[in-house]
């Protein structure tokens, strides 16, 4: 069934909404490094080409972290040799020292990510790093970056909740995030990593950075609230939104997290809202629908569940 044949929303606006959003696709990325099995390369490069067909001109495509930690993702340069990109379509990497940026820039690639930690045990335990010295580690990452021209994007994971920590001050959050745009980063994803925050912590937040046009949110859907603190974020000015096709991805540090956002739920938002995103619902929800096959599962994300069965 198609979503014109289920009933497309209508439209009906709120208050203080951007005319547009840019969708940052994360589920190449984050999504695929969650699966217990390594998917073929082909199967990803497909996967990349139907998104690419849907409308979403952000897919972050692979990751450069070493394939011990993340073996799923061993293949990036074997992906990015074989991509066909697009006109108009950015193809961000994720990089997680200055070794990733050598093999990031000998990929080619225009465009990275980097990420780090608003919480001291995170970036002990992911990073290896205390919470002040990680940025010893990003500042040649973002200063070589820049200097051969490339886009960067940095993430911060942990903004509003930690497993070991609990509850993250809202200004230690907030420090973390401005130095990485001081050390020169484009953008700043600000990100839920274990799906805790609600609105009302959503607008907090934004609300101490001076320039929320350089900001994205990240939202996992562990307790429901994805989609109401994506809702939130825009009506505080943010712009960009990372969402994963199919809602693939989890969260190995919440017990029953269900993993990132499904773009097909937000592109349901959106278009009940009226906000113009650039995708098509109906070639996005086959895509989802193709890739749950291939992993042998349903899609998490309740649109291509009620779209598709």
């Amino acid at each position: 069934m198609s979503a014109r044949e289920n009933g497309l929303p209508d439209v009906v606006t709120a208050p203080n909404l951007p005319d547009r959003v840019t969708i940052w696709e994360v589920g190449p990325r984050d999504g695929l490094q969650n699966e217990d099995s390594v998917v073929p390369v082909e199967v990803k490069l497909e996967f990349l080409d139907r998104l690419a067909d849907a409308g979403l001109t952000v897919l972050e495509a692979t990751s450069f972290v070493h394939p011990r930690w993340v073996p799923q993702l061993a293949d990036a340069e074997q992906l990015l040799a074989g991509l066909a990109k697009r006109p108009g379509v950015a193809y961000p990497v994720l990089v997680p020292n200055e070794r990733g940026l050598d093999r990031a820039l000998a990929a080619g690639v225009e465009h990275i990510a980097i990420f780090a930690s608003a919480t001291a045990t995170f970036a002990s335990r992911n990073l290896n790093n205390t919470l002040d010295d990680q940025f010893g580690m990003f500042e040649p990452v973002v200063s070589r970056a820049k200097a051969e021209g490339l886009a960067v994007r940095g993430y911060v994971s942990m903004c509003f909740g930690d497993p070991w920590e609990g509850a993250v001050p809202r200004d230690q959050v907030i420090g973390v995030g401005k130095r990485l745009l001081d050390m020169g980063c484009d953008q700043l994803s600000l990100g839920d990593t274990i799906g805790v925050a609600t609105p009302g912590q959503v607008t907090a937040l934004l609300a101490g950075f001076d320039d929320v046009d350089r900001l994205a949110v990240h939202f996992h859907d562990t307790y429901g609230q994805a989609l109401a603190n994506t809702l939130a974020a825009l009506q505080a000015g943010v712009r960009t939104v990372d969402s994963s096709a199919g809602g693939l991805g989890g969260c190995p540090y919440a017990e029953s997290a269900t993993g990132n956002l499904a773009t097909e739920d937000l592109v349901w938002m959106l278009d009940g809202l009226g906000v113009e995103h650039g995708v098509d619902l109906d070639r996005l929800c086959d895509t989802s629908a193709w890739m749950a096959d291939r992993l042998g599962r349903p899609s998490p994300s309740r649109v291509v569940r009620a779209l598709r069965g």
